[in-house]
Parts: structure tokens; C-alpha cells; sequence
């Protein structure tokens, strides 16, 4: 017994080790169109579902119908779930939101294959580089820039300046200048 739960406490540190690292920077994830989520119900397998964001950073809910939940983060969403919920449909509803698929992000400029690319926690710009095929001949190896979904309106479209350590987030931009050499 004591065997089982302490590989649960481990599966779970573990699964929890990226979301942990984020917010340790000060940094929550918040939703966007093309992420994945799975929301479970518990005891009420009808509420259970899974959704991927649409355009308008919306998902339909059984009970609550079109919700949006774009720039929410998970827990957020479990939250306002939960409230809407509580009272006209269930007593005490137990929500949990978890990510099934994280949008992609995307690697353009002096690479090998440019494209979108599956994002996996614990990204680096090094490591997406490498997903992408490499650096071409004629890349910079130190001219790098990464655009956010949340990079303020009127951003001049170059992005924000990168090492190969910066940290890559779902559906952010790469961008792989070219060497004047």
C-alpha cells in the first residue's frame, strides 16, 4: 500500500514538474485557441468532456453552452466551471480541467523545416531549433526572436530578442535570422 501511494506522489510531482517550473517564474499558462483541454466532472460522466478552443477562444459546455475561456488559466476555468455549475444544476460540483494537447508553436527563418511543431513542456529555443532540422548555412547563431500570443498590440512583428536558454511557450513564433556572413 505504502509502495503504491508513494509511486502516485512521484507520477504526480513528476507530471506536475513543468507547471511547477512556470510558476516558479512567475508565469501561469493561460488557455488560447488550439489547446486541447479534457474538463472532468466528477460523478457526472455526462459533464465530462473534451474540447479544443476555437477560433473565437471559445468551447461549448453541456448545461453552460458556448464558454469562453480564452486567457483563462486552467485553474480559472475550473473555477468558473464550477460556479456556473453550483446551485441550478449540482450541489457541490468537482471540477478538474487538465491540457490533453498544447497548440503549436512555430519555427520560421534559417532552419532546415520550417512549420508548426507539437509543443511539449520544457522547450527551449535550442531544443525547437533541433525539432526544426537545425540551423541552416546561413543562419545567425546568435540573431533570435520569439513572438508571443500575448505580445502587446502594435509590436513591431520581429518579436522579442532570444538566447538558445529562453524558455518556448504554446503557440509563440521563432524566428531564425540570417548571418551577414
Amino acid at each position: 500500500m505504502i509502495v503504491k501511494l508513494t509511486r502516485l506522489l512521484l507520477l504526480l510531482i513528476v507530471l506536475a514538474a513543468p507547471v511547477l517550473a512556470d510558476e516558479a517564474e512567475g508565469v501561469s499558462y493561460t488557455l488560447n485557441t488550439g489547446d486541447h483541454v479534457q474538463i472532468t466532472v466528477f460523478e457526472e460522466p455526462d459533464l465530462s468532456i473534451e474540447a479544443v478552443l476555437d477560433d473565437t477562444g471559445a468551447i461549448s459546455f453541456p448545461l453552460l453552452g458556448e464558454t469562453k475561456v480564452r486567457g483563462l488559466t486552467p485553474r480559472e476555468l475550473e473555477t468558473a466551471i464550477t460556479e456556473g455549475l453550483r446551485g441550478r444544476f449540482l450541489i457541490n460540483p468537482r471540477v478538474n480541467v487538465a491540457i490533453r494537447e498544447y497548440r503549436p508553436f512555430f519555427v520560421r527563418g534559417e532552419v532546415a523545416n520550417p512549420g508548426g511543431f507539437p509543443f511539449k513542456p520544457g522547450l527551449t529555443l535550442e531544443k525547437a531549433v533541433s525539432i526544426a532540422g537545425g540551423f541552416t548555412s546561413r543562419a545567425s547563431r546568435s540573431e533570435f526572436y520569439i513572438m508571443s500570443d500575448d505580445a502587446p498590440e502594435g509590436d513591431s512583428g520581429k518579436g522579442r530578442p532570444a538566447q538558445l536558454t529562453s524558455r518556448i511557450r504554446p503557440g509563440d513564433v521563432i524566428n531564425i535570422e540570417q548571418s551577414f556572413f
